[in-house]
């Protein structure tokens, strides 16, 4: 879908695409790195707009948005938000268009999607997340951020949830609420994981399971144990977050990297794209992407393997040089649909993505 030069050093980062009702897909990413856009505190900050008339088979750039980072696409009510920071540890921030992506409304205060501020810089609230799935459930939208309080990658980040009643004025910020922010304990963490320095949550996915209760599932860097993420458990319809640590870590394929988890409506199965590390890989590996289903959030199986790299000379270069990772993803029908951020053939390493690979998966409930 998009290529950038590494010569540049800036890189492609948080896709999230969605199809709109009248059958186009639009799809944003932002840009990350040493030589990408940064805004006047020095942080980046910038997307840009896709639309494809033809289903994925030709893009066309629609426009960009200043002050959008780390955001997710999602449809409410005929019309198309998006959903992030406003920039690298920015304030929470939503925008909204009525014409399909072409215009977007601008969070300049609390009445206009400015959501929850952020501290100037690194000064705290240090707003994060990724572009994941933005759930509706009892007539409320839940979303998972954290707060990077201290900054520090990954000890830092605090859990929290923001939701709003789904007929709300969603770019009225009273109309938002945040959870607790939960602090990771790291004196909790079984015996196995890395240590203080290295153990953390993060990039949280909140879903409810088949009778209801609604879990925030995080990402936890928990190496050198692999496949580990921690669930969180929602209360009183967002406000409150709680976790034991005891019963709170569960197996989870591709734990250790950011997944996206959505229920499907027809036969009640949950499906998830992530980077699996199957059977304990070493060294861990983004260069393999695969599709999970779930029937009850906890237990999962491989269903596909959906992208592998052939392209370099050696499984170590391959693990060192691509990646397929922070896949955003809809069901579509009878398909699912996909965007990936993508380090591929001349990145200068499996992380610094210089592509956007769209693609569909036909027939997976049949897998």
């Amino acid at each position: 879908m998009n290529y950038q030069d590494p010569a540049t050093k800036c890189y492609l980062g948080s896709p999230s695409i969605v199809r709109l009702p009248d059958g186009v897909l639009l799809a944003t990413h932002d840009y990350f790195g040493p030589g990408c856009p940064r805004n006047h505190e020095g942080e980046e900050h910038l997307s840009s707009v896709y639309r494809s008339h033809d289903d994925g088979k030709s893009w066309d750039n629609l426009t960009h948005i200043a002050g959008a980072f780390w955001s997710s696409l999602f449809g409410h009510r005929g019309e198309v938000y998006l959903l992030g920071t406003s920039a690298q540890y920015g304030s929470i921030v939503i925008r909204r268009s009525t014409d399909g992506g072409c215009t977007w409304t601008h969070p300049a205060d609390e009445h206009t999607g400015l959501l929850f501020p952020g501290g100037p810089f690194h000064t705290p609230p240090n707003y994060h997340c990724a572009p994941v799935p933005v759930l509706e459930a009892g007539g409320r939208l839940y979303r998972a951020f954290e707060d990077n309080d201290p900054l520090h990658w990954p000890r830092g980040f605090r859990s929290c949830v923001i939701s709003a009643d789904a007929d709300a004025d969603l770019l009225e910020a009273a109309n938002w609420r945040m959870s607790n922010k939960l602090v990771y304990d790291q004196d909790a963490d079984p015996p196995e994981f890395g240590g203080a320095a290295g153990s953390g949550w993060l990039e949280g996915n909140v879903v409810a399971d088949p009778e209801g209760q609604l879990w925030n599932i995080l990402r936890v860097n928990s190496d050198p144990v692999l496949n580990i993420a921690a669930r969180v458990r929602i209360l009183d319809n967002g406000p409150t977050q709680t976790f034991d640590p005891a019963t709170g870590f569960f197996d989870l394929p591709g734990g250790l990297s950011k997944f996206s988890i959505r229920r499907d409506s027809v036969d009640g199965r949950y499906w998830m794209l992530t980077n699996d590390m199957c059977n304990g890989d070493r060294p861990i590996r983004r260069n393999r992407l695969s599709l999970f289903a779930s029937t009850d959030l906890w237990h999962w199986e491989r269903k596909a393997l959906l992208m592998e790299d052939h392209h370099e000379t050696t499984p170590q270069d391959s693990v060192r040089r691509t990646g397929f990772q922070y896949v955003d993803w809809q069901f579509d029908g009878d398909a699912l649909l996909y965007l990936v951020r993508t380090g591929y053939k001349g990145a200068h390493n499996f992380h610094d993505a210089n592509r956007m690979t769209f693609a569909k998966v036909a027939g997976f409930r049949s897998l």
